[in-house]
């Protein structure tokens, strides 16, 4: 099928679904200015080894280096902008197209978007919690502490050991993730955007949906089984599904939270 088919067919099946989801992983992100973790020669992961970079072991064995090697990353991924996908799922959402986000990312972008219903099943940045007495921190407050300074940053309250409210290698899945899991059912359409499809659990949604569309510049392991792939920049592809639908993009996102 050619690509104006696809998206001719992607638009026919929104419309036509009475209950649609989106899943979203690091590659809707990418025309944001953020770094995926897989792709050959840009992966983030290829520039560290997760499980001694991103993991709660790491944080609780070396405190410091985990906010030395995380941290600036992290704080660049505050300053992104939303790109035409986002903002392309909040306008379905408010057309009543689009039910919700399913999002691995922990950049904020879908909720700087404008979209209402966000699940982000790997955490956020923006909260922090003491690993001691649990008391909440803005982010900022945890990356006003490291500036001047103090790695690691420390709680107000109690003076332990200061976390995201991301969701680490070695981590239990957040609520949101469990509330995912619970919306899913009955879902008709899940439109699959940037993931690889293989971070368990959350790679195993798109198969509870009745049918899945995966838009991915690269394969997933579930192409297989998908109703439909298109391998192709999300930002193009939702440009042209909501042309297809004669809807526009919004104008202007939300402030930063």
């Amino acid at each position: 099928m050619q690509y104006d088919d696809k998206i001719k067919t992607i638009a026919r099946m929104i419309k036509e679904s009475t209950k649609t989801l989106a899943l979203t992983g690091a590659g809707i992100s990418t025309e944001s200015g953020i770094p995926d973790y897989r792709s050959p020669g840009t992966g983030l992961w290829e520039k560290f080894d997760p499980i001694k970079a991103a993991s709660l072991s790491a944080l609780r064995r070396d405190p410091a280096g985990f906010y030395q090697t995380n941290l600036e990353r992290w704080t660049a991924f505050r300053d992104a902008r939303p790109n035409q996908a986002h903002l392309a799922l909040s306008q379905l959402e408010k057309q009543n197209l689009l039910l919700g986000v399913i999002t691995q990312n922990i950049d904020g972008l879908h909720v700087k978007a404008g979209s209402g219903k966000v699940w982000e099943v790997h955490g956020h940045l923006r909260t922090a919690r003491c690993m001691d007495c649990r008391a909440s921190h803005p982010f900022t407050h945890l990356v006003e502490k490291f500036k001047s300074g103090e790695n690691p940053p420390r709680c107000l309250k109690c003076s332990g050991v200061l976390r995201p409210d991301v969701v680490l290698f070695e981590d239990q899945m957040n609520e949101d993730f469990f509330q995912a899991t619970q919306v899913i059912s009955g879902c008709q359409l899940m439109l699959v955007v940037g993931s690889s499809l293989t971070v368990y659990p959350v790679a195993g949604l798109p198969e509870v949906a009745k049918q899945f569309v995966v838009i991915n510049r690269t394969p997933t392991p579930l192409d297989g089984s998908a109703a439909l792939v298109v391998n192709e920049s999300a930002g193009r592809v939702f440009t042209d599904i909501m042309a297809e639908l004669g809807l526009s993009l919004p104008e202007d996102v939300r402030p930063d939270s």
